[in-house]
């Protein structure tokens, strides 16, 4: 068999993730890489820190990345803080939620599931009963940006309610972090952890997170040990501390640190509200477009996500064969339903650098000529000039 170097084609991502990587973040990648305990690098350690705390809305102290994608982050959440027997409240209206769960009892606690229907946000009520109904209840999870849905939750409301019956919070931000509002300190949540292939336009393989000061006393209080040692928060915190003494704990993904940091000094550069409101713009101009070829959207206008789009799938056509033409004709990926949307939903992301105007006007555009081409019944020749409309309107 011969091998030569690979060379991926060049897409066009607009599915769940990952998504477009910008130029300079690429770039930043490909720079020299350098031990990860050199000065140089443990000062880029510290400004990382800082820009994290920028997008999050944050000043905890424990604000740093997981040498890990996003499940690794989830993970280091519940692994501190959730021990074996604590009584944990989980929502679920999506894909994630269930893996929330799955950490739980992989923890050796007992989830207490609040169920929602898929395409939903979370139903605060549901979750003030399930409050009331588990007073032993120490903790509340819930994902704030569903991925499989396209669904967005309500966390000050959710993180309210777990406060007044004690229990801290753990938030998925995986898909909403610089691309929705996110204001943890505001909020007060407890803990959280994101991804930086989604809305920050960085490469997959990174998973930032946040703790504030009543997480790490729970973690602090623990009987037990972490039960994961890469993961462990007490000793992590020894090499992602501040200054320049720094613990050995793993070799940290070096150039995938020089991507983050770009990623977040353009967040920076852009401003955090200038990049929610970027995204807010373009969904509804990719809103009048699908619109227009007759396509609606499987979330309620207000609870709907601007970076995640979940749109039904027109009567009769095959999800595959028209996932399949997009990317073999127009290099354009989009992404199919899971769990029970599977076949019955397309999700398009509008992610960091994928969302901008060219992205839209392709997509629009590639979906009019597939889905026409395929006999389906579409509004052919007015879509494009809807998103121009919204677009400059």
């Amino acid at each position: 068999m011969t091998m030569k170097s690979f060379n991926p084609p060049v897409r066009t991502l607009m599915g769940p993730g990952p998504s477009d990587v910008h130029p300079r973040i690429l770039e930043a990648l490909s720079r020299p890489t350098i031990g990860h305990l050199d000065p140089v690098f443990v000062g880029m350690m510290d400004e990382i820190k800082a820009l994290l705390q920028y997008a999050f809305k944050t000043e905890n102290a424990l604000t740093m990345p997981v040498s890990a994608p996003g499940s690794a982050g989830m993970e280091t959440c519940f692994a501190n803080l959730v021990e074996p027997g604590d009584k944990v409240i989980v929502c679920q209206n999506g894909v994630f939620g269930g893996r929330m769960k799955e950490n739980v009892e992989r923890c050796g606690g007992t989830p207490v599931m609040v169920q929602d229907e898929w395409g939903k946000a979370v139903d605060p009520h549901k979750v003030e009963d399930a409050l009331k109904a588990n007073p032993d209840a120490c903790i509340l999870a819930f994902v704030q940006a569903e991925t499989s849905t396209g669904a967005q939750s309500d966390v000050k409301t959710l993180v309210d309610l777990a406060h007044r019956h004690d229990c801290l919070t753990i938030v998925d931000a995986v898909t909403s972090l610089g691309g929705t509002e996110l204001r943890v300190d505001d909020w007060h949540v407890d803990a959280i952890y994101s991804g930086t292939q989604k809305c920050l336009s960085c490469a997959p393989g990174i998973s930032p997170v946040s703790f504030n000061e009543r997480a790490l006393q729970k973690l602090k209080g623990r009987s037990t040990k972490v039960q994961s040692w890469f993961m462990d928060l007490n000793l992590v915190t020894a090499y992602w501390g501040g200054g320049q003494q720094r613990t050995y704990h793993h070799t940290a993904p070096v150039n995938a640190l020089y991507g983050l940091h770009e990623a977040l000094l353009m967040l920076r550069e852009e401003g955090l509200e200038n990049a929610w409101e970027r995204h807010r713009k373009n969904h509804l101009a990719l809103r009048a477009g699908l619109e227009t070829l007759g396509m609606g959207f499987i979330v309620a206008e207000a609870d709907r996500l601007p970076q995640l789009n979940a749109v039904s799938i027109p009567e009769g056509l095959d999800d595959a064969v028209v996932r399949s033409r997009l990317l073999n004709e127009y290099n354009l990926e989009i992404g199919a339903g899971l769990g029970t949307l599977a076949g019955k939903v397309w999700r398009i992301g509008l992610m960091g650098h994928a969302s901008r105007a060219e992205n839209i006007l392709l997509c629009v555009g590639a979906l009019e000529a597939v889905l026409s081409g395929l006999g389906a019944r579409v509004d052919t020749g007015n879509a494009l000039a809807e998103v121009q409309r919204s677009l400059h309107g």
